[in-house]
């Protein structure tokens, strides 16, 4: 008897071939459903994310924003855009974020001014940065410059001081706004040396830079990424830096506690901040993502360039540094007499 087998080898041969070809796509299209109802379980992001810069186009906040958002919205899945609202220190942008809706969709990068110390210099503040933001990450963290215009008849701190105690109150610097890590700087600076400087606030790190390359200011206490091309032009003359240790970026500059003024340091910091209530899976999600952003050499890289360190942490970490500088500064402002607003 003969075993007719060949239909049923025929049949097999075909559904084994039908598989290799059907079957990855059968797969991914599997996995696609997966992940849709993944994202459908969570909502996020339903909608175009903006990452708020509180400063001007151009600075330190706005660069740090730019270059995270191209990553994050590859890693979103969605859109990612960078709005800039400068205006009283970042007031402006930080009660923006405030009063979005708690969703994740509405993001900020900050500074000291409108994460911690705004509330010591203005009167009708519309947000309380202790309880109207919820922390996501810290991001950088560098020192400033102590730079000053060719015209001042300064070369080192120590002249500088000498200059700005024979003449109270003429000398002018320019700041990103009152509350700034450039203005608490100065506010330190003249309390340690027991000088008097007048404060010329702007809006934003570049346009104070514009108006002290101008010599309509005397001098200022900026971050390296806004002042950086006025050095390399000779537009500007840097003095010391304002870090405990020297900078990477300019290490032939003397720390200003080299110079004479044993004990100063001070440094600039920026972080991502949301709208309160934002449900905390989402907040866990934009820590890892901006986070691991962060530490990629696209960003660390340039970054570095500009004087920045890649400075992350936790939500619940970055809450604890941003209340430690609201109680430090507050007293470096109380001690130092300087008005409100």
């Amino acid at each position: 008897m003969k075993l007719k087998m060949g239909s049923g080898v025929r049949r097999n041969d075909e559904r084994a071939s039908s598989w290799r070809t059907r079957g990855p796509m059968l797969i991914a299209a599997v996995l696609s459903v997966f992940a849709a109802c993944a994202h459908a379980q969570t909502g996020y992001p339903s909608k175009p994310v903006r990452i708020i810069a509180s400063q001007s186009p151009g600075g330190g906040i706005d660069v740090v924003a730019r270059i995270v958002s191209t990553k994050l919205g590859e890693a979103l899945g969605g859109t990612v855009v960078v709005e800039n609202r400068p205006g009283a220190n970042g007031s402006v942008a930080a009660e923006l974020t405030a009063k979005a809706a708690p969703d994740g969709h509405t993001l900020m990068v900050g500074a000291i001014g409108n994460l911690a110390v705004n509330p010591f210099f203005y009167k009708k503040l519309g947000y309380d940065p202790l309880r109207d933001l919820a922390p996501i990450t810290s991001a950088i963290t560098g020192g400033q410059l102590v730079v000053v215009h060719p015209s001042v008849p300064a070369k080192t701190v120590k002249e500088l001081i000498a200059v700005a105690r024979a003449r109270p109150r003429e000398l002018a610097y320019a700041s990103s706004g009152t509350g700034g890590s450039g203005f608490l700087a100065a506010a330190l600076f003249q309390s340690m040396t027991k000088t008097a400087l007048l404060h010329v606030p702007y809006k934003g790190g570049a346009p104070a830079m514009v108006d002290l390359v101008a010599g309509q200011t005397q001098l200022g206490f900026p971050s390296p990424s806004t002042s950086a091309t006025y050095i390399e032009q000779g537009k500007l003359r840097p003095l010391a830096v304002t870090t405990a240790n020297r900078s990477k970026l300019y290490p032939q500059l003397p720390t200003v506690s080299e110079s004479g003024v044993p004990g100063y340091a001070s440094f600039s910091w920026y972080g991502f901040v949301t709208t309160p209530k934002t449900p905390q899976p989402i907040i866990a999600r934009l820590n890892r993502e901006i986070v691991q952003i962060l530490h990629l050499p696209e960003a660390v890289e340039p970054l570095g360039k500009l004087g920045m360190e890649i400075w992350t942490m936790t939500p619940d970490a970055f809450s604890a540094h941003i209340k430690s500088e609201h109680t430090k500064w507050g007293r470096v402002i109380r001690e130092a007499g300087i008005t409100e607003n």
